[in-house]
């Protein structure tokens, strides 16, 4: 007699999609959530204190498990994606969105695993097959619509450095994903993103005057703004994506990352009122395209995609 139950193997996966669900959604909302508090907060001010909530939740599961910090090359390695990644990375993407809607920058850093590929062809000597440069041409012409269609703000040039500040965000991601990539086998998930926000926090101490005169003077609504995306984007949707990366692959795991532009903007059209303009949707949709046709070759496995805001997915599977 057949059983019913379904089996645990069958359970683990329908938990790990589960959890892909949660990450897509949560790093979605990420972009909205700087759009609607970096009003109040500046770039620098809202990275530190997201940063610094996220390393406080995530030091109350870390820490007691007593693991040995990294060494060596290795600490190097933490180090720099820690810095790049979590520090930088966050201070240009929050600058970025002061300019460009949610929809329009998550679509932008979506170009990471291009640029990904490009600094593994320069420097770890991965080549430039052509799908790579075909790819790198399609991804350019959709960051050239994002720049013609603007935001609908009427200043072309605020537009503009939108589109360059968020560019940055995207390389200083891509770095960041290919120096935690040699750093995954020496430490686990939970450690790597914990470590990568402490560095961040300390990274983003020079602008903690700026955190506690803007504090002192915002809304309630937006200091809840930066506990929300500390725990639940940064410390949660991280732990979520860990559990299902290594349950389900990074392949499958990744390519759900594409999904988080289009509930970025459904969120930015619910929340916000904001949606990208039709020649900035369109351009988006190119960059995606050129990013799809990147990941075609089939000899060689390229770091794969992770949105925005936050932390990469390439972290954990590499990430992420």
């Amino acid at each position: 007699m057949v059983s019913s139950q379904p089996s645990a193997t069958t359970v683990a996966r329908d938990l790990s999609f589960a959890a892909l669900g949660v990450t897509v959604v949560l790093w979605a909302s990420a972009f909205v959530g700087i759009r609607a508090v970096g009003d109040e907060l500046s770039p620098g001010a809202l990275s530190l204190g997201r940063l610094l909530v996220a390393a406080l939740v995530l030091s109350v599961l870390a820490l007691p498990r007593r693991q040995p910090l990294p060494r060596g090359r290795t600490a190097w390695f933490v180090l720099g994606y820690g810095v790049l990644w979590f520090g930088a990375y966050n201070v240009a993407l929050n600058a970025g969105e002061r300019h460009l809607d949610a929809g329009t920058a998550s679509m932008l850093i979506q170009l990471g695993p291009i640029i990904i590929a490009v600094l593994a062809g320069l420097f770890l000597g991965e080549g430039f097959p052509r799908t790579l440069v075909v790819g790198l041409a399609v991804g350019f012409g959709g960051v050239v619509l994002i720049g013609l269609g603007g935001s609908g703000g009427g200043d072309e040039d605020v537009d503009l450095l939108g589109v360059a500040l968020c560019l940055a965000a995207a390389v200083l991601y891509a770095a960041g994903v290919l120096l935690q990539k040699p750093a995954m086998p020496s430490i686990g998930p939970l450690q790597v993103t914990w470590l990568g926000c402490v560095i961040g926090t300390v990274t983003c101490l020079p602008f903690a005057g700026q955190l506690v005169t803007e504090a002192r003077d915002a809304s309630t609504g937006a200091l809840l703004g930066v506990v929300y995306l500390g725990v639940f984007p940064t410390a949660l949707a991280f732990t979520t994506w860990a559990y299902a990366l290594r349950r389900v692959g990074a392949g499958p795991a990744s390519a759900t990352t594409y999904l988080v532009p289009a509930v970025a903007i459904g969120l930015s059209w619910w929340l916000l009122d904001e949606v990208p303009t039709a020649l900035g949707f369109v351009g988006g949709v190119v960059c995606l395209v050129g990013v799809a046709i990147t990941r075609l070759r089939p000899r060689r496995r390229t770091p794969d995609a992770v949105p925005a805001g936050e932390p990469s997915p390439l972290a954990d599977a590499e990430r992420d």
